[in-house]
């Protein structure tokens, strides 16, 4: 019975390596990824590889110029066209065999010293390292949108929440301050994932280094690496790089869902705090009335979904032994790459709404001025006016706001001196003070942001003076982001000019 299963499968799945099944849902994804992703790293760092060699006498000058002259004459293309083949266990190997039917044997050089270990891991960090600049330069430019936006309303009064419920007003540009200052620091994390990702595998070859007289620093530095992964076993099993980035993405995208979790609740016509632009808005097939806000839902839905993305790649990195295992490999990268590309397109639709959507002003202002929000700083003034205890300013306005509940009364409007000045003679034994121009004053909106201009307040001149101080570290933000780019386009015309030479 069991030989007639055996039998089957062996039919159905083959008897050499791979498998069908094998070769359908590990090697032929595995391989398509490298294809689009790979082909010109493998080409770099070939070409670095073979120039450190030569510089360092293990290869002949006669013998890197006839390998450089075959890796001119690899057709990239070639390889992007064609299909997975058993003959080559992968991309890497099909690419040697090209270049040993070009250059014959002494091509089979080009792997002194090294191995698909650390070879592999520095395509993957060379990889990473461009997605992750790519995601912090559109960071950066929703950093830029968010802040001309908070610009244009600094005196926009809107009511601010705590536990959901209204708590005291501010203005929707100290709102969106705090989110541009969450994101300087999902900024600033990325830039240390960064500095983790950006590190030179090479030279550590399967585990243990080489015994031939190989240069690391020199191919940290033709490979534009910022450091080298000193210990050869941790160069080729350490992880962490990917985790960390995976950490960092995740959190990025946790914090900017909290956001349009909130935008999509204003976004409804009971809190009608602003209205989309046509273009991120659809119709309803059957209410002729709706507009739907469907470009923040899918901003919050495709958030969740590079949360799922990053939170694979850490369960996929755990409790996998401390070595080379291709659990952090092959199968594992591209949840990465597919949750940062979907980060750089939502921070693109994120921004582009903010600024094409109209803020209904008037609706917000109206709705802080009859809010009791705005009682906070009643009871302020009177510890000022009155010379009382906080607690006993607290308790005047408190009682006024239940014995108005109390009839039904929800407007501020209702707060009238004589009530106040009826609680504090039963609560102080004193008359008020504080004249009713005053008293009323204390009660506006406008007052209570104005008044509030200690460091992270919403006072327009403190909210334009801190909107000042994100506008200018802009120019350092991005100064950072355009080196590290310069820094790897330098590097990959170094490695031309270096390939050209062997062809002259």
């Amino acid at each position: 019975m069991f030989e007639d299963f055996r039998n089957k499968t062996q039919q159905e799945d083959g008897m050499i390596f791979p498998s069908n099944i094998y070769r359908k849902i590990v090697l032929q994804p595995a391989y398509d990824e490298a294809k689009k992703n790979f082909l010109t790293i493998i080409l770099q760092i070939n070409i670095a590889h073979l120039k450190m060699l030569e510089e360092q006498g293990l290869v002949k000058k006669e013998e890197a110029k006839d390998i450089g002259i075959a890796l001119k004459k690899l057709d990239l293309n070639y390889f992007r066209i064609e299909d997975y083949s058993p003959r080559y266990e992968d991309l890497f190997f099909r690419i040697e065999n090209k270049l040993i039917e070009l250059a014959g044997d002494v091509a089979g050089n080009l792997h002194i010293g090294r191995s698909r270990n650390d070879m592999g891991i520095a395509i993957y960090r060379m990889t990473l390292r461009k997605k992750l600049l790519l995601l912090m330069r559109e960071l950066l430019t929703l950093r830029d949108d968010l802040i001309a936006a908070a610009e244009e309303h600094v005196d926009t009064i809107m009511i601010g929440y705590t536990h959901t419920q209204q708590a005291q007003p501010t203005t929707f540009a100290h709102y969106l301050k705090a989110v541009i200052d969450q994101l300087e620091r999902d900024f600033e994390r990325l830039q240390h994932v960064y500095k983790t990702v950006n590190r030179s595998s090479m030279g550590a070859a399967a585990l243990t280094t080489t015994g031939f007289n190989i240069n690391r620093e020199r191919m940290r530095e033709l490979l534009a690496f910022d450091d080298i992964i000193e210990n050869a076993w941790d160069a080729v099993a350490g992880a962490d790089y990917i985790a960390e980035a995976a950490s960092i993405v995740q959190l990025a995208a946790l914090n900017l869902g909290r956001t349009s979790q909130d935008f999509l609740l204003w976004a409804t016509q009971e809190f009608n705090a602003f209205t989309l632009a046509s273009p991120y808005v659809q119709v309803s097939s059957i209410m002729p009335q709706k507009r739907n806000p469907v470009s923040i839902e899918h901003t919050r839905s495709l958030l969740s979904a590079v949360v799922g993305d990053a939170s694979t790649v850490l369960q996929m990195v755990h409790n996998t032994p401390f070595g080379d295992i291709v659990d952090t490999e092959d199968d594992m990268q591209p949840y990465l790459w597919r949750a940062i590309d979907r980060l750089i397109g939502i921070y693109k639709l994120f921004g582009s709404l903010v600024v094409t959507m109209d803020v209904n002003k008037k609706k917000l202002r109206n709705r802080a001025e009859n809010s009791f929000a705005n009682v906070t700083e009643l009871a302020d003034t009177l510890v000022r006016s009155e010379g009382i205890s906080f607690r006993q300013a607290h308790s005047i306005v408190s009682k006024c706001i239940r014995v108005l509940l109390s009839h039904g009364e929800e407007s501020l409007a209702s707060l009238t001196w004589g009530l106040a000045n009826t609680q504090s003679k039963l609560i102080t034994g004193k008359p008020l003070k504080i004249s009713e121009e005053d008293f009323y004053n204390a009660l506006k909106p406008e007052t209570f942001v104005s008044v509030r201009t200690l460091l992270g307040g919403p006072s327009p001149v403190t909210m334009k003076e801190s909107l000042e101080r994100s506008k200018a570290n802009s120019h350092n933000l991005n100064e950072w982001v355009r080196l590290k780019e310069s820094m790897i386009v330098e590097a990959e015309k170094q490695l031309t000019v270096i390939i050209e030479e062997w062809n002259q």
